[in-house]
């Protein structure tokens, strides 16, 4: 797992930079936009009786000695929130995208999860992921750093490569690919950039070799291939570097973990999804009425989708159709159906015996005895190829919410979406009045109006720190209690794994004039 120290930079590679400082930072410029709350907001002492609120969500406190107090529980739920707002349109953003909130909130030690979020600096649009690690969190650390790249390459247009190419190989300042929006905490990795790089350059090489223009390619296509060559990538590094007992450890340890991926790419009213995995994307839709609803653009991939079920038992015989997938699981073992890494269900039998004689170091002596599963006679079993789908944005759809499947064990979708729903609603009514007349009855009436909406809205600014509160202090019946959301926080962390796992949500706020 990966345990390196928090990276607390603030960073700005908007304009050209020096190649001999470094290839890789050159073209994977690391961006700190911090978010900061406000300070003199004390949350204490802020009681929310049922009585005085106007929206269906309400905020029950049953406080007890040894009960954490709600600064303690605020102070955990924001520790990680991550804030960002366009300001104006560009040519070069996502055109529809105001903005987005992030959070993470931590199940395993340290999380499995990871998020990103960038604006494209030489294309259009902006990228935004959810990326949920298994078997340690190598794997989506790698995956949330690179796949954006990948699709960023998959999308230049082929002059534009040349040009890349051609001031690499002359040592010449090129511009960043990627604008990075991140939250100091989210970690960066440092000793495999160069590894990296030059795995992303024999793409972009390829391609010009191929004479390929995204002109002549469909999103859907781009984005495919952007997720199929980093898993290639990732599998043909680990098989390079496990011979070389002077390697370092971690191209096997980003192999040999997995994770899914959800990503979003918004480009003026063009809305594709890409995932992977058992992550979802879900859009909050509003009804002429004012009325909220979910419209879910993903499936799962896992167990409990039946075309999901028969794309993985017709890519293997017959005769293994009681093996392939056993209680809900690939070969017995893994719940998604697709993921980056996880080379245990990719590799051959024969060259994951190698790998494990050649480097037992690297490996637990739990995973050496069961590096090749049981039943395993026709790999690869699981897939890198994501499901893509577009949605041309309306007026009607207000944000999307990208989330690992921590959220969605806890919450249903159309829960989620309402509670959004409310919680941007309440936010509107502490916003400063427009230039318009009214009477001094009027006046009065719509400030006790805007106050009594605006206590439903107090705790967070951060919509999905918002629904994190919702997903663990929901008492069944629409509320908040209090007590329960400060003992699910307070959980020891080997307690904590059973009752719920790692949450990492992005909400992406669209701009409904643009639309």
């Amino acid at each position: 797992m990966i345990t390196s120290p928090v990276i607390r930079r603030v960073t700005h590679h908007l304009s050209v930079i020096n190649w001999k400082r470094s290839h890789y930072d050159c073209l994977m410029p690391q961006v700190r936009l911090c978010h900061s709350s406000d300070p003199s907001m004390d949350l204490t002492n802020v009681n929310y009786p049922a009585s005085t609120l106007h929206s269906k969500r309400k905020y029950r406190s049953n406080n007890s000695p040894n009960q954490m107090a709600i600064s303690q529980v605020n102070h955990i739920l924001k520790a990680n929130e991550y804030s960002f707002r366009v300001n104006g349109y560009d040519g070069r953003s996502g055109g529809s995208v105001t903005g987005f909130d992030s959070n993470i909130l931590a199940s395993n030690s340290p999380s499995e999860d990871r998020r990103s979020a960038a604006t494209c600096l030489q294309s259009r649009g902006m990228l935004f992921g959810v990326f949920d690690g298994h078997a340690g969190s190598a794997c989506a650390q790698a995956v949330s750093e690179r796949l954006f790249y990948y699709i960023a390459v998959s999308l230049l247009p082929l002059q534009t490569l040349l040009d890349i190419e051609e001031a690499v190989e002359n040592d010449r300042p090129v511009m960043p690919m990627l604008q990075w929006h991140k939250h100091p905490n989210d970690y960066v990795s440092t000793d495999a950039g160069k590894l990296y790089f030059n795995s992303l350059r024999t793409f972009w090489q390829e391609r010009i070799d191929l004479q390929e223009d995204t002109e002549d390619e469909d999103m859907p296509t781009a984005l495919s291939n952007a997720f199929k060559r980093l898993d290639s990538d990732i599998s043909l590094e680990a098989q390079v570097h496990f011979g070389d007992p002077f390697s370092h450890f971690t191209p096997l340890r980003v192999a040999l973990s997995g994770c899914t991926a959800c990503v979003a790419l918004v480009d003026g009213d063009d809305l594709h999804i890409a995932n992977l995995g058992d992550s979802r994307a879900v859009l909050g839709v509003q009804g002429a009425d004012g009325s909220w609803s979910a419209f879910t653009i993903t499936n799962d991939h896992n167990a409990q989708n039946p075309d999901e079920m028969q794309r993985v038992l017709s890519e293997h015989p017959n005769l293994e159709r009681k093996t392939v997938v056993k209680h809900d699981r690939l070969l017995g073992v893994l719940l998604p159906f697709r993921a980056f890494g996880d080379i245990k269900f990719k590799w051959s039998s024969e060259l994951l015996s190698r790998m494990a004689e050649a480097r037992p170091e690297v490996l637990s002596g739990n995973e050496f005895t069961k590096m090749v599963p049981s039943n395993y006679h026709t790999p690869p079993y699981l897939s890198a190829e994501p499901e893509v789908t577009h949605h041309k944005l309306r007026p009607q759809d207000k944000f999307l919410i990208l989330a690992t499947d921590g959220l969605w064990e806890l919450m249903h979708r159309q829960t989620v979406v309402q509670v959004i729903g409310e919680h941007l609603s309440s936010l509107q009514w502490q916003k400063p009045l427009s230039a318009v007349s009214f009477t001094l009855g009027q006046m009065q009436r719509l400030l006790l109006e805007r106050k009594s909406r605006a206590l439903s809205a107090l705790e967070d600014e951060n919509s999905s720190t918002h629904l994190i509160r919702h997903a663990l202090g929901n008492d069944g019946f629409g509320s908040v209690e209090l007590r329960r959301l400060a003992k699910m926080l307070s959980l020891p962390q080997d307690l904590a794994r059973m009752y719920r796992d790692d949450i990492t949500i992005i909400v992406i706020h669209f701009n409904n004039p643009v639309l």
